[in-house]
C-alpha cells in the first residue's frame, strides 16, 4: 500500500516538525522571561501575576478588575503587566484588559493557582480593639477612607526597583495571609509581613518613593505610606516614631520611622504591607522569600 506508506512518512515528518516548532516556541518563551518575571510571577490569591504584553516600540496600558496596572519593559525586551491578585480570588482563569498603542483593546488571560493560608489566634486584653464602641467605629471608618485613598494612588513614575530591600533586618514573626482570630472572633486576614525586632529599630524604605500619608490610627498606630510609583505602595505601621512628612521624597535605604507597638499590637514589631493596583499582596514576593 504505497499510498498509506507515503502518508505515514508525511505524518511522521509533520509530527516531528510540529514538535520542533513547539519546543522552539517554549524555549523562546522561557528565554523571554527576565529576572522580574522569575522573581514576581506568583499567581495565587494574595500573590502577583506577571503577564507578557509583547515587544512593540510603545508601551501598552493594562487594567485588572478595572484598576490600572504597573507596566514596564523587562530587560529591554518585552512589556509586562504586573497585577496584584486579591486574597478572595478563586483559582482559575482571570483576565486583564489591554489597550494597545494603535487604540485597539484586547482581553489577555492568566491562570491563578490555589494557596493555603494558616490560622492565627491572638488574645487581646483591650476588648475595644476586638469589638470597638460606636465612637471608635466612626474613627475607624474615617481612618479607613484615608488609607484606602492612599492605596488607590497611581502615580506615573516607574518604581526605582522591584527587588525590594527588607525594611528591617530581623526574623519574620507572622506571614502574609493568615486567617486571624482575635479573642476567638475571626477578623480580616493578615495583610502584610510582621518582623520581630526590638522597639526603636530603624525602618528603611525598600525602594525610592514619596511619603503620601502619615497618621496615628486606631488599629495601625503610627503609620507611614510610601508611594513607589504606578500603584505600588508600601505601608509601615505600629511605629514608635515617624521620621518623615507627607510630600517627602525618600531614597532606598532612608529611614522613615522606628519600630514600636502602637495601635493593635501585642508587642514591638514592624508590620509591612505591599499594595499593587489597590490590592494587598504578599511582600515576601518582593524580597525573594516567597514559599508556596
Amino acid at each position: 500500500m504505497p499510498g498509506f506508506s507515503s502518508f505515514a512518512l508525511w505524518f511522521r515528518r509533520y509530527a516531528v516538525g510540529s514538535l520542533l516548532v513547539l519546543l522552539l516556541s517554549a524555549a523562546g518563551a522561557a528565554q523571554a522571561e527576565g529576572f522580574l518575571t522569575r522573581l514576581l510571577n506568583r499567581p495565587v490569591p494574595g500573590g502577583v501575576a506577571v503577564v507578557g504584553l509583547g515587544s512593540q516600540a510603545e508601551a501598552p496600558r493594562a487594567w485588572y478588575q478595572d484598576q490600572p496596572l504597573l507596566v514596564l519593559r523587562e530587560e529591554g525586551r518585552r512589556w509586562i503587566a504586573i497585577a496584584g491578585i486579591p486574597l478572595d480570588v478563586k483559582p482559575g482563569t482571570q483576565q486583564l484588559e489591554v489597550a494597545w498603542p494603535d487604540g485597539s483593546r484586547q482581553k489577555v488571560s492568566f491562570d491563578v493557582a490555589g494557596r493555603h493560608y494558616r490560622e492565627q489566634h491572638i488574645t487581646l486584653k483591650n476588648r475595644r480593639q476586638v469589638n470597638p464602641n460606636p465612637e471608635d467605629l466612626r474613627r475607624i471608618r474615617r481612618e479607613l477612607d484615608e488609607q484606602l485613598a492612599a492605596y488607590a494612588r497611581f502615580s506615573p513614575n516607574q518604581p526605582s526597583n522591584l527587588y525590594f530591600d527588607k525594611p528591617v533586618d530581623g526574623p519574620l514573626s507572622s506571614p502574609f495571609g493568615l486567617r486571624r482570630f482575635f479573642n476567638g472572633e475571626e477578623r480580616n486576614p493578615h495583610s502584610g509581613l510582621d518582623f520581630a525586632v526590638p522597639q526603636g529599630t530603624p525602618v528603611k524604605a525598600p525602594a525610592d518613593g514619596e511619603v503620601v500619608l502619615v497618621g496615628d490610627y486606631f488599629f495601625n498606630g503610627k503609620t507611614v505610606f510610601l508611594d513607589h510609583g504606578q500603584g505600588l505602595i508600601s505601608m509601615f505601621c505600629h511605629l514608635s516614631a515617624i521620621d518623615v512628612a507627607v510630600g517627602d521624597q525618600v531614597s532606598r535605604g532612608e529611614v522613615v520611622g522606628k519600630v514600636g507597638a502602637t495601635g493593635r499590637a501585642t508587642g514591638p514589631h514592624l508590620h509591612w504591607n505591599v499594595s499593587l493596583n489597590g490590592v494587598r499582596v504578599d511582600p515576601s514576593i518582593f524580597i525573594g522569600e516567597f514559599t508556596p
